[in-house]
């Protein structure tokens, strides 16, 4: 909405385009009211995209740190091959590399494939947890924009039937209907921006979560390996 209004500022400085003396506050007051009934499903997804955005941006960070420290952790005592110590440190963490790597830990005595497999199915469980929330930016990204369509479409049916009633064309008659379909896609344009970047943020974000996991998941998987071929020999 912050966005639109930006936007419907900078068309206003366009030469020949009255400006209406109005505070920003009352800009926005004023397009929300020009919405029509639309204003209501696009209001509801600029919410939920805040409500969503402001909790998966805290539960990242709050998950990042969790895991670069257990990641931390985990690697010296594997590097001391204290495998008894890992697991105790993995199991104390609540973190998504915690829960993988105990699960690896967990399968040590049944040999390298069993414990690459319970790390393979552990983070399945774990990357859809990160990924929670991420299903509504996504719908709220495609789902924004069609609302926006189909304000457009339903203004230009508003403007055409004032045209049929009236028998004549008049901007007058017309610009109540065309300032709904501008102002209904435009938002929902504006909404499905931001909501765009920060999905994308999150994917990335997750993506280097996932990588570090593997990374450290593989070092866990030599020292065991390393530790059963000793024994072996």
């Amino acid at each position: 909405m912050v966005g639109l209004m930006h936007l419907y500022s900078a068309l206003l400085q366009i030469p020949g385009v009255d400006a209406p003396d109005m505070t920003f506050t009352e800009q926005m007051v004023f397009v929300w009211d020009e919405m029509g009934f639309m204003r209501w499903p696009l209001g509801l997804c600029v919410v939920i995209a805040i409500i969503v955005i402001i909790w998966k941006f805290f539960d990242l960070m709050a998950k990042t740190g969790r895991t670069k420290k257990i990641l931390g952790e985990v690697n010296q005592l594997l590097s001391e091959q204290k495998i008894e110590e890992a697991m105790e440190v993995c199991r104390e963490s609540d973190s998504p590399a915690a829960n993988i790597l105990f699960a690896g830990l967990e399968r040590r005595s049944d040999g390298t494939d069993r414990v690459m497999k319970a790390i393979e199915n552990q983070g399945l469980l774990e990357l859809s947890k990160l990924e929670k929330g991420l299903v509504i930016l996504a719908t709220l990204m495609n789902v924004a924009p069609l609302l926006g369509f189909l304000g457009t479409v339903i203004g230009m049916i508003i403007a055409f039937q004032a045209i049929e009633v009236a028998g004549e064309v008049e901007a007058t008659l017309v610009a109540g209907g065309i300032k709904v379909a501008l102002l209904t896609t435009a938002t929902g344009l504006a909404i499905a921006i931001p909501v765009s970047i920060a999905h994308n943020y999150f994917v990335s974000r997750i993506d280097s979560l996932v990588i570090d996991m593997e990374e450290s998941a593989q070092k866990m998987i030599d020292t065991l390996h390393a530790m059963e071929r000793g024994q072996t020999v």
